[in-house]
């Protein structure tokens, strides 16, 4: 196992302690290392593959708080867009799709950071706009959470509601992008990896969740995610 190797798994444990602690941020925190490691189209199946994974694991417990009705046109649209998604990362070459990546992570974390308020987000006209904007983001950046994010914010959904229902949309919609793409190309042994670190970091976001002011955690995570996509910007920027 190469040092590359332990920190693929690291970059996964952070990623799932974030996304169990606060419904999003595998990707914002993970997918810039994931995509400097295995290269940005195998590192968004990787990150499709661990957030779905965390998001199941965190449905388990909090299954009663989903708000299906509310749910369903975010769900339904984010999967009319996922396989657009994944047509635009099969054929950007490889320079373009980082610089992509470390664009759409860059601007999420600002615009959530911010709190932007959109009147175009609210109600169901929202929902569809929020969702569809998601499916696209999660299949060709692995950055769908936080058009999720941004609806949520425009409907005031305290941190309670979001969670949960954030943990539903990453299942189905992670499993969407999944369906479309394949798996990755991974050895055993780091699919290993990937599964130990999945685990320790969804136990660790639980044990994290009632220690960890909620603005502290929020700008740890907004934080590690624009260094980290800022690197990969750079990366593609520079060829």
């Amino acid at each position: 196992m190469t040092a590359d190797d332990l920190l693929l798994g690291a970059a996964v444990l952070l990623g799932a302690s974030v996304q169990r602690l606060t419904g999003i941020g595998f990707a914002l925190v993970a997918a810039p290392v994931l995509a400097l490691l295995v290269g940005p189209a195998q590192g968004v199946l990787v990150a499709n593959c661990a957030s779905g994974a965390v998001s199941a694991l965190g449905l388990c417990e909090g299954w009663r708080r989903v708000r299906t009705a509310s749910m369903v046109p975010l769900v339904l649209a984010a999967a009319c867009t996922v396989p657009a998604g994944a047509w635009v990362a099969d054929r950007l070459p490889r320079n373009v799709l980082l610089t992509a990546v470390g664009t759409a992570v860059a601007a999420a974390v600002l615009l959530v950071a911010c709190g932007v308020r959109v009147a175009a987000l609210r109600g169901r006209g929202g929902a569809v706009a929020a969702g569809a904007a998601g499916g696209f983001l999660n299949a060709s950046a692995g950055v769908g959470g936080p058009a999720l994010s941004l609806y949520a914010v425009n409907a005031r959904w305290p941190m309670r509601e979001f969670v949960p229902n954030a943990q539903f949309y990453g299942v189905l919609v992670n499993l969407s992008s999944v369906a479309v793409k394949g798996l990755p190309r991974l050895p055993a042994p780091v699919w290993l990896l990937l599964a130990a670190g999945v685990g320790g970091g969804a136990l660790a976001g639980r044990l994290l969740g009632d220690r960890i002011p909620e603005r502290r955690a929020r700008q740890l995570v907004l934080g590690l995610a624009l260094a980290g996509a800022l690197a990969v910007l750079a990366k593609g920027l520079l060829g």
